[in-house]
């Protein structure tokens, strides 16, 4: 029977939670680095045993941890997130040119055939890749290079490549999703790129339909159908059915559109989770009911799904990184709160339970199926 891993990274140390395919009975171990933050871990689809772990406190800045055991045991690999030649200005939140300066590594994303080389997106957003194991990592300056990066403005959380996507029919095309900026597009393994921003409409912008400027919170696709995007923005959940060459609204009868996750179920390129909260200004469920909503025909056709969830006084959110599919039939579902609590469905969504209570809050998840 397969064996599933799950990878949990919060703001107070890394764990790991295992189970077999049944998904009914969970291990936690960890916690990994306790007391670090830990923004992201993703394991090598090349190789099972390797993890890349994104580590940060404020007294020793970012640290590379990688493990080559299924996250037993770790290893310090190289930090040397450099940006290439001057480093030029983005605009701040007030409209202001802003250097770009290297914050930390939001998220990894590791070669869908060699376990030696991965992605990273950071902060402040800009991409880089090894391709010796971490040992050394280099900036894709096309990324940061584009004409309309003078132009981008953090979000509420920041300027971070915080999304990155690789897509497994076509290779060498990769997305990247950058709060707040937008999307973005390669199609030549990172040589140039494109923006793929036409139908998103942000109505804080002094221009709501301006090109650059959009809060893109999340990006998904499916494994067998990846020009198919789906998005979380800051407010509308929106779709692709070209690349990204252009957006359409699928909110439909979502009570709130605002949020930070989407994901796409591994058997099915139609159905389509997020999670809604309140607001921009409240990131926490409606009436205090934590709700996963899910649409079998690809949005606008919502159902919610709250069996085993906590339906009173839940406020508590899921951030953008915090959701993840396994690949399994049925697939089993998993987020994470910033309230420490870990959830899993492994009937698509159907009933939820907990598989980790009264964690630190929970940064990001990530799951491995495994042989």
């Amino acid at each position: 029977m397969s064996q599933v891993r799950v990878l949990v990274g919060t703001k107070k140390g890394a764990f790991v939670i295992s189970s077999d395919g049944a998904r009914k009975d969970w291990t936690v171990e960890g916690p990994f680095f306790g007391g670090w933050e830990i923004y992201h871990m993703k394991g090598s689809p090349a190789n099972p045993d390797r993890i890349w772990a994104s580590q940060s406190t404020s007294w020793h800045g970012q640290v590379v941890r990688r493990s080559d055991d299924g996250g037993k045991t770790w290893e310090t690999v190289g930090n040397d997130f450099q940006y290439e030649g001057t480093p030029g200005t983005h605009k701040w939140y007030d409209g202001s040119p802003h250097p770009w300066e290297f914050a930390r590594v939001w998220h990894f994303e590791p070669s869908l055939d060699d376990p030696d080389a991965a992605f990273a997106g950071v902060e402040d957003a800009a991409l880089f890749r090894t391709h010796d194991g971490g040992s050394s990592w280099q900036e894709v300056s096309s990324f940061r290079n584009q004409v309309s990066a003078s132009e981008w403005t953090p979000g509420a959380g920041g300027m971070a490549l915080h999304t990155i996507l690789l897509d497994p029919v076509n290779l060498g095309t990769i997305y990247g999703a950058v709060s707040a900026a937008g999307v973005f597009k390669s199609e030549d393994d990172g040589k140039s790129w494109a923006l793929k921003t036409n139908g998103l409409k942000s109505e804080f912008l002094p221009d709501p339909e301006a090109p650059v400027g959009h809060c893109v919170h999340r990006i998904a696709h499916h494994r067998d159908a990846p020009s198919v995007l789906y998005m979380q923005k800051h407010w509308d959940v929106m779709k692709s059915d070209d690349g990204g060459d252009n957006w359409y609204e699928i909110s439909g009868n979502l009570p709130t559109d605002f949020g930070f996750v989407v994901g796409v179920n591994s058997n099915d390129k139609d159905t389509v989770y997020v999670i809604p909260i309140k607001s921009d200004s409240e990131h926490y469920p409606l009436e205090g009911k934590l709700t996963v909503y899910r649409s079998k025909v690809g949005g606008n056709e919502w159902e919610p799904l709250t069996k085993g969830l906590p339906q009173k006084d839940c406020y508590v959110n899921v951030l953008r990184d915090a959701l993840a599919i396994d690949d399994l039939d049925s697939c089993g579902i998993y987020f994470g709160t910033t309230g420490g609590h870990v959830f899993v469905s492994s009937d698509s969504g159907d009933s939820w339970m907990p598989i980790a209570e009264n964690l630190p809050s929970v940064l990001s998840v990530e799951v491995q199926t495994l042989p």
